[in-house]
């Protein structure tokens, strides 16, 4: 605890030195209680800059994740009162799914460092390398309509817009229906999976699960998604800490969790103002084949309005839709 509290003062004083003796005072600890907290901190990848007469100064946050951090911020929270932590998981997603067999706990979150079944849209697979991303999932038990839970895609995509401001003063994009985007490239994929009671067949839960994109760079993206994908430390020449990053992402879900579904108009006005896709010529594939024309505007209920080339008009809910001059939508 001395530990968290020592850094979370230090990270509030970055701009100057913080004696040991305030540190002490406003920490409620020992002097020799804050130099082993220095030290521990030190050893975990921090740099903290000491000069004697003058005290500490944070110079370097480590890269690691810090779920300590997370479960004491979020304990008396919806969303993170209980957090798990795995360095590696084939998926977060499935790991609430497995979960949700014995009764999910509403909020559970999982995080994991590194996954190696990482899942997107359609069965695709999410590139997910250790200590480069933030993947995470929650679940949800809304107490509303399941015709209102299909939204929830589109409501996260604006918390996750919200999250990615708050901790690095940039707002991304949304590529309609589920992708937050940057320089226009793939910043960050959303997958939402609804689970049933397996004996009633009753609605159990909705699991809400992002990745994004931190500290990666084309080689850990691969010759193939390269070109497509981007970094908050590519776009921003520096990488986020991935734990306040984490928090922010955690925060923008409660905020959502309090608002759903009542403050719709809210979200709906936010991914208008965000969407990309909106404007722009596009290509559809779904089960009736290939379609080109152009997306007109969002529905009330998010659904993507297109014009088709024939001249007639269509409220899409799904499909694989690609823009043109996004990604490799050329």
């Amino acid at each position: 605890m001395t530990k968290q509290i020592v850094l979370k003062l230090l990270r509030e004083h970055t701009e100057e030195f913080l004696s040991g003796e305030a540190i002490s005072r406003q920490a409620g600890v020992s002097r020799a209680a804050v130099w082993k907290a220095v030290e521990q901190l030190r050893q975990e990848g921090y740099g903290i800059e000491s000069v004697p007469n003058r005290g500490y100064r944070l110079t370097r946050v480590t890269a690691r994740l810090r779920p300590e951090e997370l479960s004491e911020q979020f304990r008396d929270r919806r969303i993170g009162r209980e957090l798990l932590y795995f360095d590696t998981i084939d998926s977060t997603n499935n790991e609430l799914k497995r979960r949700a067999v014995s009764g999910t706990v509403d909020g559970t979150v999982i995080l994991a460092d590194q996954q190696t079944g990482g899942r997107g849209r359609r069965g695709r697979s999410f590139v997910s390398p250790a200590g480069k991303g933030l993947y995470l999932s929650a679940a949800l038990r809304p107490q509303c309509p399941l015709s209102e839970i299909s939204t929830l895609t589109a409501w996260t995509a604006v918390a996750l817009c919200d999250a990615v401001e708050a901790a690095c003063g940039v707002r991304p994009g949304i590529k309609w229906p589920n992708d937050l985007v940057l320089n226009r490239k793939k910043l960050c994929g959303i997958l939402t999976e609804l689970e049933w009671e397996v004996e009633s067949g009753e609605f159990s839960c909705v699991i809400i699960g992002a990745g994004i994109n931190v500290s990666q760079d084309e080689a850990d993206f691969g010759p193939e998604v390269a070109p497509i994908a981007i970094s908050l430390a590519q776009a921003l020449g520096t990488a986020p800490d991935r734990t306040e990053l984490a928090a922010q992402v955690l925060r923008a879900l409660n905020a959502l969790y309090d608002d759903f579904p009542a403050q719709n108009a809210a979200y709906l006005e936010c991914f208008r103002r965000d969407c990309l896709t909106v404007g722009n010529p596009i290509k559809v594939i779904s089960g009736a084949g290939e379609r080109i024309g152009t997306a007109t505007g969002i529905s009330d209920d998010f659904g993507l309005t297109v014009r088709w080339e024939d001249g007639s008009t269509e409220t899409l809910t799904s499909g694989e839709v690609s823009v043109r001059g996004l990604y490799d939508y050329v």
